[in-house]
């Protein structure tokens, strides 16, 4: 189965800079997270787009990120990677690199094709490299019998290599097909619970390994 504080000024003239005040800026710990979902299969007749309405729609009825959908069906890259290429493949690039490097955080939506996970996400993971450094992923999957947890275990290792945290629950769907109707998850407390898990998780290591980044440029 593809189966937003405002700032006053203080104008007090017996008020005195400090080295406090004109430091550089911080990412606020109030500043919502930035929170990329990248949908993982391009199948024709996939399941992926059910699945992605559901969780999409549980993390943003959350304060603490900013969601957007990186749909892989809606992209181009092609798998000779290059150091230098084409414009064309520039214009591929131009419409999710951006996307990537001012993530916060990663959620990788995934099916189980053949043991593992689609080459789509495969081809996007290897184009790029900086943009997953010392950020969190966490995984949605879906399948038949393993609920696509195989292909995440391969996955974690494949983040490992690029220096990613990929965070420890997942939210998953053995026989995805039969789990859902036409308004969600026709259980939709365990999947409810799972998922909050999974974000609260998620949102801890991505407000720490920003300010991490922030303070601290990491050296991979």
């Amino acid at each position: 189965m593809d189966a937003a504080t405002e700032t006053t000024l203080d104008t007090t003239p017996e008020t005195t800079a400090t080295a406090q005040d004109t430091a550089p800026p911080t990412a606020s710990a109030e500043q919502p997270l930035n929170l990329a979902v990248i949908v993982g299969s391009n199948r024709e007749g996939r399941f992926a787009p059910v699945v992605t309405d559901w969780f999409v729609s549980r993390a943003r009825q959350r304060a603490d990120f900013h969601v957007d959908v990186l749909d892989l069906a809606g992209t181009d890259l092609p798998t000779a990677l290059s150091y230098d290429p084409s414009p064309a493949v520039r214009a591929e690039l131009a419409k999710v690199s951006p996307l990537l490097a001012a993530a916060d955080a990663f959620v990788v939506l995934t099916p189980e094709y053949n043991h593992s996970y689609p080459a789509a996400l495969k081809n996007l993971i290897d184009w790029h490299y900086s943009e997953w450094q010392a950020k969190p992923v966490a995984f949605v999957s879906y399948g038949g019998i393993s609920g696509g947890l195989r292909a995440v275990e391969h996955l974690r290792q494949v983040f490992a290599e690029l220096h990613a945290v990929t965070v420890r629950d997942t939210v998953s769907f053995p026989n995805a097909g039969g789990l859902f109707g036409d308004d969600g998850p026709k259980d939709p407390a365990g999947p409810d619970g799972a998922a909050k898990k999974m974000l609260d998780q998620l949102g801890w290591w991505a407000r720490a390994l920003r300010t991490a980044r922030t303070s601290h440029p990491y050296a991979g």
